[in-house]
């Protein structure tokens, strides 16, 4: 690997040639234009339209404008320990739109759940796009970035009239940052622009706000929804903490009543009006849950009503094999179900939830029953005890004195039998 500065003409300006090494190319077969890959391969010449041939050839940076010397010489030098540390990103006018739409989203889009890439295509088309998108990928700096942030927090909604949350911005700032980052391991980026910005702080935990039941409500509130037919939804919530995509979701093959237990193995979420099969939010979502005897029995009664329902309905029902479906066996609409529990919990004349909340009761109940948090992380399927712990943590401060006066217990417990005896 080598490089050289030259002076340019007279007076003129110095610049440097550095050999970068082998790379990625194209020859045409037809005029012998070379073209280096900086995205992906092309389909033709774009001079002639000649069919073209991969190869890998030596390339060369070349950069000039410098005023003296020493100044070219730096620069040189910085380049070649730039390619020495593999941190050498080629030269690509491609812009942060360009790059966005045509090479990133494509490329990670079989790899993430497709509501999160419903959500990444948002925040880039919404978000990201319309202000930054004219900047060139490699000149996209921390404090542009900032800029973004700045506005979007003050007119960043569509009628420009008033700014986002900053827990949207946050989303924003992951997609981006994880769009930097992914151009950093391919080569377009020698760092991450992202990791000098500053997104607005999020206030409290991130979280929309939760609102949970006492035991007594929750109680009251099935016991108050025993004769609808989604009464077996509700209680299954309830009693396993599971997600609504997951619970809409699940399957009779996924359910072994014999054994007291199900499996999650796949969830149904709404994206762009249209509802789709997913897998589950993390790696950890894949589980299995026990079951009391409780809720086995009323799956029991679940499966009966379905065979009651698909003799109604004969030939005109729906094949579904899910748990939890529509009168003629079609599947449930995620929305729906939610709008359908509002309704439900407003006939019960108790405080308004969301449907999301009834999981999180079920974790608060679990919690302040002294279960431990692992088996509770586990039923929730959290990627990690931490997320139970951290999103829970209102559950903690009685758990945290009944473990005091126990340990006070344990080590006093000497102290107490001779007192209580005299």
């Amino acid at each position: 690997m080598r490089g050289h500065v030259r002076k340019r003409g007279e007076p003129g300006s110095w610049e440097y040639i550095v050999d970068i090494g082998l790379a990625a190319a194209q020859r045409c077969t037809v005029c012998n234009k070379r073209l280096w890959i900086e995205r992906r391969p092309m389909a033709t010449c774009p001079s002639c339209g000649g069919r073209l041939t991969e190869t890998e050839e030596r390339r060369r940076e070349t950069k000039s404008g410098f005023a003296t010397r020493k100044e070219c010489q730096a620069a040189m030098n910085k380049l070649l320990v730039a390619v020495e540390q593999h941190n050498y990103s080629a030269p690509t006018k491609a812009s942060v739109r360009e790059y966005l739409t045509k090479e990133w989203l494509p490329a990670v889009k079989a790899t993430i759940r497709p509501s999160t890439y419903n959500s990444y295509v948002q925040h880039v088309e919404c978000h990201i796009v319309p202000h930054i998108g004219t900047v060139k990928l490699q000149k996209l700096s921390g404090s542009q970035v900032n800029a973004l942030y700045a506005k979007l927090a003050d007119t960043g909604r569509k009628d420009g009239k008033s700014g986002l949350s900053a827990m949207t911005i946050h989303h924003a700032h992951s997609c981006l940052h994880k769009a930097c980052k992914d151009a950093v391991r391919w080569g377009h980026l020698p760092r991450n622009p992202l990791d000098a910005a500053d997104p607005p702080r999020k206030k409290g935990d991130g979280t929309r706000e939760m609102r949970t039941w006492t035991k007594e409500q929750l109680k009251a509130f099935l016991e108050a929804l025993k004769d609808e037919r989604l009464y077996a939804l509700w209680h299954t919530i309830a009693m396993t903490g599971m997600r609504r995509g997951e619970a809409i979701g699940l399957r009779w093959s996924d359910v072994d009543l014999e054994n007291a237990r199900l499996a999650v193995r796949r969830a149904l979420i709404p994206i762009n009006r249209e509802v789709v099969v997913s897998e589950p939010k993390t790696v950890k979502g894949r589980r299995v849950i026990a079951l009391d005897p409780g809720t086995v029995e009323i799956l029991k009664a679940q499966a009966a009503r379905q065979l009651d329902e698909q003799k109604e309905w004969n030939d005109a029902s729906v094949e579904s094999q899910l748990v939890f479906t529509r009168e003629n066996g079609a599947a449930l609409d995620p929305e729906s179900v939610s709008r359908y529990f509002r309704q439900a919990v407003k006939k019960s004349m108790l405080p308004q939830i969301r449907l999301h909340d009834l999981r999180h009761t079920h974790a608060t109940l679990a919690l302040q029953a002294g279960i431990h948090p692992k088996v509770v992380s586990e039923r929730l399927g959290h990627a990690t005890i931490s997320i139970t712990l951290d999103t829970y943590s209102h559950a903690i401060p009685a758990m945290q004195e009944e473990a005091a006066a126990l340990i006070a217990g344990l080590v006093f417990a000497d102290d107490a039998a001779p007192a209580a005896a005299a």
